[in-house]
């Protein structure tokens, strides 16, 4: 099968609803991330100390990491047997939806514990959404990319997360400097929720606009009846190694955007609006290094731009936290940046790679499957760990050591993946075939 590329007006707004849908997804997830740091733990665990609280607010964002894999399942079961569009588009409408009712859910203090409960619920859903939503935005773009461009052409689904957090950020801040500490944490913070209610919006221009990609698993229907089955039969080294390979993705980006909030503002004493900038100016830095790392992948082979990158996370965590600790803006600024943009190295060339590991008959659900199993892995527990190993050993090396770790086991299952662009120089090899 040869790849072939829809007319340049349809790839554009395949690659704005990749955009959009990302950006907007992904935002939902964030505000979520910023607000378990910085509101959640006051109003819905009122009555624990301000540890306990942190670490219960964290574990609501836990918790829609662990339902991610089974969204996966599910909505890559549906994108392999009826096209990419459906799923990814349920998906939107989903995630928007469920952040909405957040921004709606009353406190503690109205409705005790069924509040936390209801929170919790609330969380599972978008963490279902999202489970779906990042495969099917990768394989929008991916699977109609060019060919020697489909590095840069996936990494438009990966710009949906700096784009997420500038906005989360911004909106926190704009807020903040706004309102009252009374009155943020009285209705203030809703806000950010209730205008996620964008994204069903952008479902419904998808679901008009969008094409279904020419490498649509249609070209094996006998192979679609149980897409997820097929793919644990045919395909379980790629599942283990995209898990692998997103383990430093997931953790090391809630670190550096989740965790760090926290962990300034708690540990460090200092003003939020300090942190706040820093990430944000961080995400404008990542934003603008993806696209560059992504085509950097298509030039020089996806293995080696990733493995570079895991090493530099590995080495820069301790002076990062060094500099953090100095609490000074401008070093603070400059910490998070530089991690950010040694991020986009691992970051940036993930779709492609992941895209190029799976058939086209199971690809929605591999690169999903596996992609959430490494997000379980690594982001999830993250923002917990690094709490706990805080408290426990009251260093910040402790944390460096973890993010160093992390990249460890990425940078091994990164090095045994079978480097996609070197056959290509030798062979065509068209996306629908897997890296064995």
């Amino acid at each position: 099968m040869t790849q072939l590329s829809p007319p340049p007006r349809q790839m554009r707004k395949n690659i704005l609803v990749s955009v959009a849908g990302s950006a907007i997804e992904w935002y939902d997830f964030f505000i979520y991330a910023s607000a378990s740091a910085l509101v959640l733990n006051k109003l819905f665990f009122p009555s624990v100390d301000s540890v306990a609280g942190t670490l219960l607010a964290f574990s609501t964002f836990a918790v829609g990491f662990l339902i991610r894999p089974v969204g996966a399942a599910v909505f890559g079961h549906f994108g392999d047997k009826f096209g990419r569009k459906p799923a990814l588009v349920t998906a939107m409408m989903i995630m928007g939806a469920a952040t909405t009712a957040i921004g709606l859910l009353p406190s503690y203090a109205t409705l005790g514990v069924a509040a936390p409960i209801l929170l919790v619920v609330l969380r599972l859903v978008q963490g279902l959404a999202l489970g779906g939503q990042w495969g099917g935005a990768v394989l929008l773009v991916t699977e109609s990319a060019p060919e020697g461009k489909r590095g840069f052409y996936g990494s438009f689904a990966q710009l949906g997360v700096p784009i997420a957090l500038i906005f989360s950020n911004v909106m926190f801040l704009i807020l903040s400097a706004a309102l009252s500490q009374d009155a943020f944490l009285a209705w203030g913070w809703r806000i950010p929720f209730l205008l996620s209610i964008l994204l069903i919006a952008v479902g419904l221009y998808a679901q008009s606009r969008a094409s279904e990609t020419h490498a649509a698993p249609s070209e094996e229907p006998a192979r679609r009846r149980a897409p997820l089955m097929e793919l644990l039969r045919s395909h379980p080294k790629q599942i283990l190694l995209a898990a692998g390979a997103t383990v430093i993705n997931g953790g090391a980006y809630y670190l550096l955007t989740v965790y760090i909030l926290s962990y300034a503002t708690q540990a460090l004493g200092l003003p939020r609006g300090t942190i706040l900038v820093a990430v944000l100016i961080s995400a404008v830095a990542s934003g603008l290094t993806i696209p560059a790392a992504a085509a950097l992948s298509d030039r020089i082979g996806r293995r080696k731009v990733f493995l570079s990158g895991a090493v530099g996370l590995a080495v820069w965590g301790f002076p990062m936290f060094w500099l953090v600790n100095t609490g000074s803006p401008v070093l603070i600024t400059v910490a998070l940046v530089i991690a950010q943009v040694i991020f986009s190295l691992t970051y940036g060339p993930c779709p492609a790679l992941f895209s190029e590991m799976f058939g086209a008959s199971v690809r929605y659900s591999g690169v999903s499957v596996g992609y959430q199993i490494g997000a379980v892995a690594g982001g999830a527990l993250a923002p917990i760990i690094a709490t706990s190993l805080f408290a426990e050993f009251q260093t910040a090396n402790a944390i460096a050591l973890y993010l160093a770790l992390m990249a460890a086991v990425s940078f091994v299952a990164v090095f045994l993946v079978t480097e996609s662009v070197r056959r290509k120089k030798t062979v065509a090899t068209p996306l629908a075939a897997p890296v064995d």
